[in-house]
């Protein structure tokens, strides 16, 4: 009989302990939650920080993507101004403000090496270069027939 009770004072002693860790680690939870942190979301990170740091990854996110509609390739060509003005009006489109010329480039100048986008001398002579327009005089020809 002596070790009837013993056995059932054991099993009492473990249900005693386990309801003493169960309230220790509600009180931890407890404690956890109130500094804003639950066991149930790891690593939670400010809000303010958290949220600049979202705004950075998603602006890199939305230019790289406005690359499968406006080559990057492009922008050392004559097209360069309406690549921008295109990627411009794409990131305004994502984000619902205006981006200016300078803060695409910015954005792109944290990717690409910036220098190998310029356009060349040649560019600038061939793009500069004025000649005057005259009609062929076959044109006028072909009129008065």
């Amino acid at each position: 009989m002596g070790q009837m009770t013993n056995g059932k004072g054991k099993k009492e002693a473990k249900k005693e302990e386990v309801k003493k860790e169960e309230e220790i680690e509600d009180e931890e939870e407890e404690i956890q939650e109130q500094d804003g942190i639950s066991v149930h979301t790891p690593c939670k990170i400010p809000t303010s920080s958290q949220s600049q740091e979202d705004l950075e990854v998603e602006l890199e996110l939305q230019l790289l993507l406005s690359f499968a509609t406006y080559p990057l390739r492009k922008l050392k060509g004559p097209h360069r101004h309406f690549v921008l003005y295109g990627i411009m009006e794409y990131m305004r489109s994502s984000f619902n403000r205006p981006f200016t010329a300078q803060e695409v480039l910015d954005l792109v100048g944290r990717f690409y090496n910036m220098d190998v986008l310029e356009p060349d001398s040649d560019d600038l002579e061939f793009l500069t270069q004025e000649e005057d327009f005259r009609l062929p005089q076959s044109y006028f020809n072909k009129d008065d027939s």
